[in-house]
């Protein structure tokens, strides 16, 4: 167990008194450590699917990094120390926590909740609208936290490459006469699946930066059936009995061959099984034994 000593002290510039606390940093601790093991064996496995490599290069080889890039800096507004300043203190103390170089974080006007990390050699976060008005305070640097957290477990790459795999494969099969069109499922099914894996490592840096466990799941709540209107009506205890039904759901077999069959094309696990597996990692005290954090 390893974890830096020069804990981060927010109650410095935030005279809202957000997060007005202590929060210890991580800076050093091996990824190892904080990532699912779900993703560290996915991302071996991913490495070893024959046309990987060619599709990865593909994509660099046409630039599709860049183009998001300048689709995004034209399209969205960046967050600085003047342009949502609180958004941009939560991306700092983020990265102080984990880190993470700081990289660029943007706002998009989109109604849907949603927040997504791009770029390999330039990273850039984007949180839309919705998801910003939808959560409070702490919420928001939950989420800040596991886009942060993608970046320090080296996911970007992949990531670029999962959510344009039907562009990725298009090409492919262009570039080789139609016969690289055949790895079509071959690679798409275990990249998407280690990109929902690769969330579950995302979600443990989120609760190192929040370092409250209430505050994750009621992120996790809200993102699963959130409603600004009816905020006060949502109750943890509920959709904590809501997780372990899920979890029991598992002991017929139907169901787990069920349950293997709507998520495979899916991108991100269902936000119950995430915050059930969030749980796990605290509960069986693997979180507190790799971070010194106690829950």
């Amino acid at each position: 167990m390893t974890h830096d000593d020069d804990d981060l002290d927010t109650r410095a510039g935030d005279a809202e008194g957000a997060t007005r606390r202590r929060l210890k940093t991580f800076r050093h601790v091996p990824h190892e450590q904080l990532m699912h093991p779900w993703d560290l064996k996915a991302t071996t496995a991913l490495g070893k699917v024959p046309g990987f490599e060619l599709a990865t290069r593909k994509m660099m080889e046409y630039g599709l990094e860049r183009i998001f890039y300048l689709e995004n800096t034209a399209d969205n507004v960046r967050v600085t120390d003047k342009m949502f300043p609180r958004l941009h203190r939560y991306l700092r103390w983020g990265c102080q926590i984990l880190g993470v170089e700081e990289p660029e974080m943007y706002m998009n006007m989109d109604p849907v909740p949603n927040a997504y990390t791009y770029g390999h050699t330039r990273p850039f976060i984007v949180l839309t609208s919705g998801l910003v008005d939808m959560l409070d305070e702490q919420e928001r640097l939950f989420v800040i936290g596991h886009e942060l957290g993608h970046i320090k477990f080296g996911h970007v790459l992949y990531t670029v490459l999962a959510e344009n795999i039907r562009v990725v494969i298009d090409i492919i099969g262009k570039a080789t006469l139609g016969v690289g069109s055949l790895l079509g499922t071959g690679l798409a099914l275990p990249l998407l699946d280690w990109y929902r894996k690769a969330e579950l490592s995302a979600d443990r840096a989120a609760l190192l930066c929040v370092q409250d466990r209430e505050v994750a799941f009621r992120s996790f709540m809200k993102i699963a059936g959130g409603s600004v209107a009816m905020a006060a009506q949502m109750e943890i205890g509920e959709f904590m009995r809501q997780i372990r039904a899920y979890e029991e759901a598992d002991e017929s077999t139907l169901n787990r061959a069920y349950k293997i069959w709507i998520t495979a094309f899916r991108t991100h696990p269902f936000p119950i099984m995430r915050a059930n597996h969030l749980d796990r990692w605290i509960e069986s005290g693997e979180c507190g034994k790799a971070t010194g954090l106690q829950l």
